[in-house]
């Protein structure tokens, strides 16, 4: 997930805190040295705990570099030769000798989380949906057999472009449109195609666009850990 570095307006800077609430990391400012809980941009512990802050929150998407910079080779990019720690220190999930191999290797939690729920594997990765307080997870594995998915989550109509292959999933809104695949672009209901962007799906006419909506991907536990009253997206 990706938030707004701004507490009421004003620059600041996040850290980690070394601790964990429901198997989710907690971060810290370092303006006024609150805790953070990452998953729903709230403070939690210190002076800003209980203001009813919560940090701006901006679309993201988990991919792969090749399409990344397929889409966007004016990119830039985080080195990871920071000059504070080595460069092995970011290796892949999937080397054997990353820090979090085993974790990432194994089905279960370092940590107890509250609420747990059989319906996925503790670590499905889900794209999380939030729209006027009602919830919906969706599995990546479900784009497999259906990469456009049109659903509604808190009465807002929304169309998912997602990709199993990559792992990943893009939100819009739909309004009132159905849509469907149609090579790297979709088309709607009636047969205009929309290109998929990070901001919106465009209409190729240029005449219309619907806005990318916020997600959080993530693991099933820690989805549900947050939202026990969350829905669950099932394959038709």
């Amino acid at each position: 997930m990706v938030y707004s570095a701004k507490i009421n307006g004003e620059p600041t800077t996040f850290g980690t805190s070394g601790m964990l609430y429901q198997s989710n990391k907690l971060m810290y400012d370092r303006t006024t040295n609150s805790i953070w809980n990452q998953f729903t941009g709230e403070p939690v512990v210190g002076p800003l705990a209980d203001s009813g802050i919560k940090l701006d929150f901006f679309p993201s998407v988990l991919t792969t570099w090749e399409e990344w910079l397929a889409e966007h080779p004016d990119t830039t990019v985080l080195d990871v030769d920071t000059g504070v720690y080595s460069p092995t220190v970011y290796a892949h999930e999937w080397e054997p000798h990353a820090i979090y191999f085993d974790y990432f290797s194994s089905p279960r939690t370092m940590f107890p989380v509250f609420n747990r729920d059989e319906a996925l594997l503790p670590k499905e990765t889900v794209i999380g949906v939030g729209i006027n307080g009602d919830y919906k997870a969706y599995p990546v594995s479900a784009f497999a057999d259906e990469p456009v998915i049109n659903d509604v989550v808190g009465g807002q109509e929304i169309v998912i472009a997602g990709s199993s292959t990559w792992g990943t999933g893009r939100v819009y809104e739909r309004g009132g449109r159905t849509f469907a695949e149609e090579g790297d672009v979709l088309r709607d209901s009636d047969g205009a195609l929309w290109a998929i962007s990070e901001d919106a799906l465009t209409r190729a006419d240029g005449a219309e666009t619907l806005a990318r909506i916020p997600t959080i991907t993530s693991f099933w536990h820690g989805w549900f850990s947050f939202h026990p009253d969350t829905a669950r997206y099932e394959s038709s």
